[in-house]
């Protein structure tokens, strides 16, 4: 289960594709989540996906 908080949720999905995935995708795939909705609670706090540095920034 993903944080709901979007600070929290930031920080652990992070940490998660910097330590065990290598695509937002390949973590999605694995935790049964949805990338658009992750992207989303990211977006109402500034954050968005960055491909190429795999992370929220």
């Amino acid at each position: 289960m993903l944080p709901n908080d979007p600070v929290m949720l930031l920080s652990y999905i992070n940490t998660q594709l910097r330590d065990n995935f290598s695509s937002l995708d390949e973590f999605c795939a694995a935790n049964d989540a949805d990338a658009e909705t992750i992207k989303s609670k990211l977006a109402a706090i500034d954050y968005t996906y960055d491909a190429q540095q795999n992370r929220f920034i």
